[in-house]
């Protein structure tokens, strides 16, 4: 039996999604406790994989196992033996041909990013910060020139290990609230640090260090060495996963989490 979960995570506790040798991982945490309630060992396959201190509020992962159990033991139960800082959300029985990376058509990010004098202390973690006021309406043109497909080596860390550099860039859209400015993505698939990169970028625009020429400049030399610094993990959220409908996938109803920081 195939099973699909709908997790959230606060991924200030861990290494990042994958396991790794002597550090805690989501992975690491996710199969010890499904592991308890199957009563056997497991492995789980995550739709998208996060860095240390990047949080998820819609992750997809499925297992499988011989175990019958009722659904609320994948969620109910699993979550007892996991930590605070993680949660299983629901399950879904799926069936042998579903996988929660390869079944996957696009995924979305949204970027938390604080814009005051003073860096945050009750948002600590989970959002970036930049002191110096920023230009919306000048980060908004410059992000123009991204959607398609493009070539995103730019924004691309020096480790990804993508196959190519090619993704769809569906939607960026930047909005501001007491700020607090919210980048949400939406593409095809997503390079190896590269939300954070075009954050970089465009902090650089918005600050005036940059004009908003630049960016179609810097997504046509096809350089990372051109670009900004990576810019903090701790306002990133892998915040949705696309699925055909015939999954039938419980949705993921998230709370509006700008308003609790």
């Amino acid at each position: 039996m195939r099973i699909a979960l709908g997790l959230e995570f606060d991924g200030r506790a861990f290494c990042g999604w994958q396991s790794q040798a002597d550090v805690p991982s989501v992975q690491d945490a996710l199969e010890t406790a499904i592991a308890a309630i199957a009563q056997t060992p497991v492995r789980v396959h995550a739709a998208g994989r996060t860095d240390t201190g990047v949080h998820a509020s819609a992750q997809v992962v499925h297992f499988d196992t011989l175990a019958e159990r009722p659904l609320s033991a994948w969620i109910r139960g699993v979550n007892q033996h996991l930590p605070a800082a993680v949660a299983v959300l629901w399950a879904h029985p799926v069936s042998d041909d579903f996988h929660a990376r390869f079944s996957a058509s696009g995924r979305h990010y949204r970027y938390l990013l604080l814009n005051r004098p003073s860096r945050p202390a009750l948002a600590d973690g989970r959002v970036g910060w930049f002191a110096r006021p920023l230009d919306l309406d000048a980060m908004r043109s410059a992000t123009t020139c991204l959607l398609g497909e493009h070539d995103f080596s730019s924004f691309r860390a020096a480790e990804c290990q993508a196959k190519s550099p090619i993704k769809t860039l569906y939607r960026l859209e930047l909005a501001e609230h007491n700020g607090l400015i919210r980048l949400d993505v939406h593409a095809s698939a997503f390079l190896h640090h590269m939300v954070r990169n075009l954050v970089g970028a465009l902090v650089e625009v918005g600050a005036g260090r940059q004009p908003v020429e630049w960016m179609a400049r810097l997504l046509a030399a096809r350089d990372r060495r051109l670009g900004a610094p990576t810019f903090a993990p701790g306002g990133l959220y892998l915040s949705g996963i696309d699925y055909d409908d015939h999954w039938g996938l419980p949705a993921f109803v998230q709370p509006d989490w700008e308003s609790l920081l």
